[in-house]
């Protein structure tokens, strides 16, 4: 069974919990909607939210916020959702927040419990909630559309406009997890940043792309330097004539991405009638949600 995209009520429920998690304990308890409720709630009864994007928290700034916790108290309550299978709160909004109340050494919470969502509005919500607080760094941020479309049955077109960004810069987003593993690290860590991955991307050899990147390490580039650096290795020698692609075939190629929500590469001859179709995955949830979409297109 292919699985269902999100509800057309995303839009409204992200609002709802973005204007939610920024009221005061007081002003939640005076005007949340009846299917949520306010208490407080034992740390020791809440976990991570299975869908969180963030894998990176600055330690430096959960101390400060701890901090600010021990003199003033939490002002804004979490957002969590009851689990009956686990008897525990799983967090939707606000992990940085109960993780620098844990490290203040507290024992409760103050929390604002929505009584029904479903991993579908978990994973957006968590996702969605963090871009839009540009909280994420590239490589996050990647993983969790990556996420949201193999999960949840998302085009990147449909994911564009839940997330209020357009559909090349998710494809650009998505692309980044095409990288070596050890440059993806240096993204995640700051030390180089989206446009210098996106320059990386331009290489297509990979020892090329290490040696580039090694050189905008050493030699600290500017993201416009290492695009010059990249069109200079790309540049065909004379022992070699490099084929482009036409318009139609480009063309061809995006709108099988849009469908899919992957990357597609169209590898044909002259006259296009004979060729290979090439289907990119990184999961086996991904290769799963990639055969739903062809079934239903045949359906």
């Amino acid at each position: 069974m292919a699985r269902q995209a999100l509800g057309k009520g995303l839009d409204a429920l992200i609002k709802q919990t973005q204007e939610i998690s920024q009221m005061t304990t007081q002003e939640a308890t005076q005007s949340i909607p009846a299917e949520m409720s306010v208490t407080r709630i034992s740390v020791n009864k809440i976990v991570p939210n299975r869908f969180q994007p963030r894998r990176v928290f600055n330690e430096e700034k959960l101390q400060e916020l701890a901090q600010s916790i021990k003199e003033h108290g939490l002002t804004q309550p979490i957002v969590v959702v009851y689990d009956a299978s686990l008897d525990k709160y799983e967090i939707v909004v606000g992990e940085r927040r109960f993780r620098a109340t844990q490290l203040a050494g507290l024992n409760e919470i103050d929390a604002i419990v929505h009584k029904h969502l479903g991993d579908q509005e978990m994973c957006a919500l968590a996702l969605i909630e963090n871009i839009q607080r540009e909280d994420l760094n590239p490589i996050e941020t990647a993983l969790g559309y990556r996420n949201l479309m193999s999960k949840f049955y998302i085009t990147q077109t449909d994911l564009a406009s839940y997330c209020g960004k357009s559909k090349a810069a998710i494809s650009n987003a998505l692309r980044l997890l095409e990288l070596e593993p050890y440059i993806q690290e240096a993204l995640q860590a700051g030390t180089i940043s989206e446009g210098h991955g996106r320059a990386l991307l331009m290489v297509a050899d990979p020892m090329k792309r290490d040696e580039l990147f090694k050189r905008m390490n050493n030699s600290k580039m500017s993201v416009r330097q290492a695009e010059e650096a990249a069109r200079a290795l790309m540049m065909p020698t004379k022992k070699t004539t490099q084929k482009t692609k036409s318009a139609d075939v480009v063309s061809f190629e995006n709108d099988l991405q849009a469908a899919l929500g992957t990357k597609v590469e169209v590898k044909c001859g002259k006259n296009m009638k004979k060729g290979t179709l090439v289907i990119h995955y990184h999961s086996l949830d991904e290769l799963d949600n990639i055969a739903n979409r062809l079934k239903h297109k045949m359906l």
